[in-house]
């Protein structure tokens, strides 16, 4: 067995790109889900949104590689400073991933029910907020994949804008229901996907604090910003 030391710092370096790797392909997957599974409620395509809550078991497969490989690496290798960091914050964003995953196939889920709901006008207005959260993950990854904590935050402070595109989303949907009660239980799902997707920029958020502890060694001292002014459950 090739014990130099040279070999063994790069293979030690392998195992952490192969965990940064797994980091990035769950994120990758997350994001087509979104992209899928908003796309299944535009079109009523019940086959897609079959196919985005499939997918959701991968996603757990995939957070269990990224456990098992976090914990091998802490017992192997005991990783220190930076290192530590890096593999310790890789369990949190490995679950705030699989959590957008979740909300993805949520999506999908009640894409079904609302195959021929009526009114669909607010639709156009939740795939805008899909469009905002999948950008704010494709930054978020990004700037995980550059350890670039600067990026990361501005990702944090964008959440804000989400936060105010789903309370005007909230108002209108109470409109729609105050106008015709028969328009109630189709923007009560609407009202929960909103809350859904405006769940996933606090994911990304708290994937953009952990980049920053990550190259920081602590958390952000600013206080997040949050502008969400309802209280409605993520279904």
């Amino acid at each position: 067995m090739n014990n130099h030391p040279d070999h063994i710092v790069k293979s030690y370096d392998g195992e952490l790109e192969r965990l940064r790797g797994e980091i990035l392909r769950m994120g990758g997957l997350a994001v087509e889900q979104l992209q899928q599974g908003i796309r299944a409620l535009q079109t009523a395509d019940s086959a897609l949104a079959e196919r985005v809550i499939a997918e959701d078991e991968l996603m757990d497969a995939l957070e269990l590689e990224v456990s098992s490989d976090v914990i091998r690496l802490l017992a192997l290798r005991q990783p220190m400073a930076t290192d530590l960091r890096v593999v310790l914050s890789s369990l949190k964003i490995a679950a705030d991933i699989e959590r957008v995953g979740d909300y993805a196939a949520n999506i999908a889920k009640r894409s079904l029910a609302l195959a021929d709901a009526k009114p669909r006008g607010p639709i156009q207005g939740l795939a805008e907020m899909v469009e905002y959260a999948v950008d704010m993950m494709r930054e978020v990854l990004d700037a995980y994949a550059r350890r670039d904590a600067q990026a990361a935050m501005r990702v944090r402070e964008s959440d804000l804008d989400l936060d105010k595109r789903y309370n005007s989303l909230f108002r209108e949907l109470i409109t729609y229901m105050m106008e015709d009660p028969r328009n109630i239980s189709t923007c009560a799902h609407y009202l929960f996907i909103a809350k859904n997707i405006e769940r996933i920029g606090d994911h990304a958020t708290n994937i953009a604090e952990s980049i920053w502890f990550q190259v920081e060694g602590r958390l952000p001292s600013e206080e997040r910003p949050k502008a969400d002014n309802t209280n409605i459950p993520t279904g």
